[in-house]
């Protein structure tokens, strides 16, 4: 039996994966298939906002990655979660809807990244966009990704919010619009009380279109290439059940890696992509020589400090059996309450210094306090103040280390081994102290739970960092496009050196956004689908 055959066949059915296989089936001319490595987005917590309670370090809905051991955490290793469902990581998420500052993407721009300034992909941001507001200067109102505003508010985030005032940091009500510093609420990817993921804003109004086929359980093991032109894809190879299949292309077909910052780069590894001392070591006879695959990783790293309060929070609904169940007979009849949100309540972009031209440190709050998501809340009263580093210095790698495809690669973030990285995160800390001094918060503040033992000097909370900080799930820049010796990709996306073979998710990123990574990649599946369309109908 001949192989089935396409146009375009997409990797990764998750935030971008999604856009492109809507975009690109838009045409009944062009033939696509989208292939997934999970399953379809049927489990019932997907939809429910709180759900990624139960969704992360669920290997049914989450790879379950873990990082070696990390110098920079003292050798701790963390998990690392990332989707495995039609939807990716959009499925599992915080469902927080952030740009970044309009400065990431001109810096982009100048380093030589045609076409991607702030004004190039604000429409392409506008038009993925259906803000509740309605469309204006810097928002879309009609597009598939459904972006509400938070209702259900607390007299401890207003206490928070306001304590980043007395700060000096400006009240906000839109972190999206011309300007990203201040404090308000945050924006979600939600509608009527449901999760709005990439697969059910893209996906789900395309899946009945003839030409668009959609094969979940389907693990890529490798790239196929001409057998004349060993720089040409010309396929894909993946598993499923125990079986294996090959997808062949169309003349002047592409394929496009979405497999996010993980996936792409391994898949690229697997294949023969990538730095040949890296291949050779894994096992992979190199095809291609590749250095910047699976470098300059880039991720957002948490500082997450807990406090006991007197005040209500959430810890003490969701710990009472009577409370909890008015929760959720809230959100079954209602679609409200604790049940409709998000990871987080309240967003703030702060400077943790003078003299900086744009904020350096982000924070989510968050009226209840665990260990860490998905398990017991703390039996008291508590807040989350959680504090990242925007714009990290820091850069890992991720590689293969078999050429096996279900065999996990490794992943070695080096977090706050840059200087920069380390001043920031003791700004951090002492910026988040702070705000449980200022009037608005301090009297519902009881005492400090995270850290433990009173950290004081910069030492003292530089090594606090170390010992308590967390990822916050946005992994980049695998695949960095550029020109530069590190890229792995052009300005239009396409693989260097080799013919037919694109990457588009958030591994292409020359550095990380300023804020979190889900709507920045639903953008670059938006600018990538118009970028391989356009350059198909420059070639016909």
């Amino acid at each position: 039996m001949s192989p089935k055959t396409a146009d375009f066949l997409i990797v990764g059915a998750g935030s971008a994966g999604c856009v492109l296989a809507n975009r690109l089936s838009e045409n009944p001319a062009n033939r696509v298939i989208l292939l997934e490595a999970g399953g379809r987005d049927i489990n019932p917590w997907i939809h429910v906002p709180v759900g990624y309670f139960k969704t992360l370090h669920n290997p049914n809905t989450d790879w379950c990655y873990k990082s070696e051991p990390d110098p920079g955490l003292n050798n701790r290793s963390l998990d690392w979660p990332r989707g495995k469902t039609l939807g990716g990581s959009s499925s599992i998420n915080g469902l927080l809807y952030v740009r970044g500052q309009k400065e990431d993407y001109d810096r982009w721009a100048q380093r030589g990244n045609r076409g991607w300034g702030y004004d190039d992909v604000l429409p392409l941001f506008k038009r993925s966009e259906a803000h509740e507001n309605g469309e204006d200067e810097n928002h879309g109102g009609d597009g598939g990704l459904a972006v509400s505003l938070i209702r259900a508010k607390s007299e401890i985030s207003e206490a928070f919010i306001e304590a980043a005032v007395e700060m000096g940091v400006p009240r906000t009500d839109d972190y999206n619009g011309a300007e990203q510093e201040g404090a308000g609420y945050f924006h979600q990817t939600a509608k009527g009380g449901f999760r709005c993921s990439s697969a059910r804003a893209f996906l789900n109004p395309a899946k009945k279109r003839p030409n668009l086929e959609v094969i979940t359980h389907a693990h890529t093991e490798e790239l196929i290439f001409d057998p004349e032109d060993d720089k040409r894809v010309i396929g894909v190879r993946y598993s499923s059940k125990g079986q294996t299949h090959d997808l062949h292309l169309n003349p002047g077909g592409e394929v496009i890696l979405s497999a996010g910052a993980i996936g792409s780069p391994q898949i690229l590894e697997l294949s023969g992509i990538g730095r040949g001392d890296v291949l050779q070591k894994a096992g992979v006879a190199l095809r291609h020589e590749l250095p910047g695959v699976g470098e300059c990783l880039q991720d957002h790293l948490q500082i997450r400090l807990v406090y006991e309060v007197n005040s209500q929070t959430l810890n003490d609904a969701i710990n009472r059996f009577v409370p909890r169940m008015g929760i959720g007979l809230n959100y079954v009849l209602f679609r409200k309450g604790p049940m409709s949100l998000g990871a987080s309540q309240v967003c703030i972009f702060a400077k943790s210094m003078e003299g900086l031209e744009t904020p350096d440190i982000q924070f989510h709050f968050q009226p209840l306090s665990a260990d860490k998501p998905g398990i017991e809340m703390h039996p008291f009263s508590g807040i989350t103040s959680s504090v990242c580093q925007l714009r990290p210095e820091s850069r890992g790698h991720i590689h293969i280390a078999s050429p096996r495809a279900a065999d996990y690669p490794k992943i070695v973030p080096n977090y706050l081994s840059a200087t920069a990285d380390q001043l920031c995160a003791i700004r951090a800390v002492k910026f988040a102290r702070a705000m449980t001094e200022t009037k608005a918060l301090s009297p519902f503040i009881v005492r400090e739970h995270v850290p433990n033992n009173n950290p004081q000097t910069d030492e003292e909370l530089l090594d606090c960092a170390r010992n308590i900080s967390q990822t916050i799930y946005h992994p980049t820049s695998t695949c960095r496009m550029g020109n530069d010796g590190l890229a792995v990709v052009d300005d239009r996306l396409r693989v260097h050196g080799v013919a037919g073979l694109r990457v588009a998710d958030a591994s292409i990123m020359p550095d990380i956004v300023s804020g979190n990574t889900n709507a920045p990649t639903i953008m670059i599946g938006e600018k990538a689908s118009d970028m391989i369309l356009e350059d198909r109908a420059r070639s016909a």
